[in-house]
């Protein structure tokens, strides 16, 4: 029986893991500096959506990543390519959909609010 070197994944599973971590890693400086653009122009016109926008391409990274990095931990641990791919997939586009929702609606409520609605050690 001939295995390939990519048989498991172990190449996969690094370029996975290491996708998401640099998408994360550019995720949370692009996630500062929208942030500390914030009180400085404050207008009206500036809408959560725009900086939304400016998020999408690292968040697709961290999804891409995770999606590979799941799939190839499920084929090394013995499931079939197919198999992983069809639990790994909806998995990990399910979860960072609901996460990309959430960073969505408390971008939306710290715009409205401020940041200080978020400090819950404050009883003000």
């Amino acid at each position: 029986m001939y295995y390939s070197p990519l048989q498991p994944p172990y190449f996969l599973l690094l370029v996975g893991f290491l996708t998401a971590l640099t998408s994360g890693l550019a995720l949370s400086g692009t996630l500062k500096v929208i942030v500390q653009k914030w009180p400085s122009v404050r207008t009206e016109n500036t809408k959560p959506r725009s900086s939304l926008k400016q998020l999408l391409v690292p968040f697709v990274g961290i999804t891409g990543g995770t999606s590979l990095f799941l799939s190839s931990g499920l084929e090394i641990f013995g499931f079939p390519s197919s198999l992983a791919l069809g639990v790994g997939l909806p998995i990990s586009l399910l979860t960072c959909l609901l996460v990309w929702l959430q960073l969505g609606s408390m971008m939306t409520f710290i715009e409205r609010e401020g940041m200080q609605s978020l400090d819950l050690d404050s009883f003000s």
